[in-house]
Order: C-alpha cells, then structure tokens, then sequence
C-alpha cells in the first residue's frame, strides 16, 4: 500500500542562457539582483543556514538556505504559510548551472507540492518560466 500523504510533485524549468555560470551566479546571489528577476527580499546571503524573506504583491516565502556550490548549484527552502492547507507550501528550489559552451543551461526545481496543491503547483509551473525568463534579462544587463 502507498502512503499518499508523502507523495509530492516536482516544478521542474530548464532554460539555456547565453552567459557563463558566473554571470548567472550573481543574479542568484545578489539582492538587489534577486529583486530583478524574482521578488523583493531583506537580506538574501549564499550562506547555508541563512534565512531571509521573499516578498510579492500576492504575499512571501520565508526561506532558508540550505545548500551553495558557487557558479553550480544553489538550494533553499521556499515555504507558503496559508491557513488553507491547499495553499500552505513547504517546498525546497534548487538552481543548477551546467556550462553549455559559452554559455549555461540553468534548471530550477521546486519540490514538494501535494496532489491536493493543482493551483499552487500549476501557479509555479507557470511562474518560475517568466521569473527565469526575467532573470535572463537581468543577467544581459549586468557588466
């Protein structure tokens, strides 16, 4: 028998962005750059253990970091409090940066989305593509 209760759904966007892991790096990590691409935040900092706020016009997620492999792999908790328990959200983004070239393929994965989240999870399929394609425009700006 299966135990339903632990079974969650994955967000999974993979983009390829014509600038090295580097230039993507501090779009991750910078945030003032945070701000650009995805939402306002107090203090973001690459340090496992940290733990800072992410705030939109719908509300925030309050996060915590829990894994940095600089210019590869950057992991944190994203969690929702909502008092309806179809909202309320304990997840886990992580960013991978594989070189690809001159340029990175970048794949975000958000993990831990129950069977009875559809809009959460539908909501976030749909809102990290246009959060990674702002933050392709955000990294063409950077020097």
């Amino acid at each position: 028998m299966t135990d339903t209760t632990t079974e969650t759904r994955c967000v999974t966007v993979e983009r390829e962005i014509a600038y090295p892991p580097e230039k993507i790096w501090r779009a991750l990590t910078q945030p003032h750059l945070i701000q650009e691409w995805l939402m306002r935040n107090d203090d973001f900092a690459p340090v496992i253990g940290h733990r800072f706020n992410l705030s939109g016009d719908w509300g925030g997620v309050t996060c915590e970091v829990l894994s940095v492999e600089p210019y590869e792999t950057l992991s944190y908790t994203w969690d929702y409090a909502h008092e309806d328990p179809a909202y309320a959200l304990k997840s886990v983004v992580t960013f991978t940066l594989i070189q690809a070239g001159a340029g990175t393929l970048l794949r975000m994965e958000q993990i831990g989305f129950r069977p009875d989240q559809k809009q959460a999870f539908n909501g976030a399929k749909y809102g990290w593509q246009e959060h990674l394609a702002n933050l392709e425009k955000a990294v063409a700006r950077l020097d």
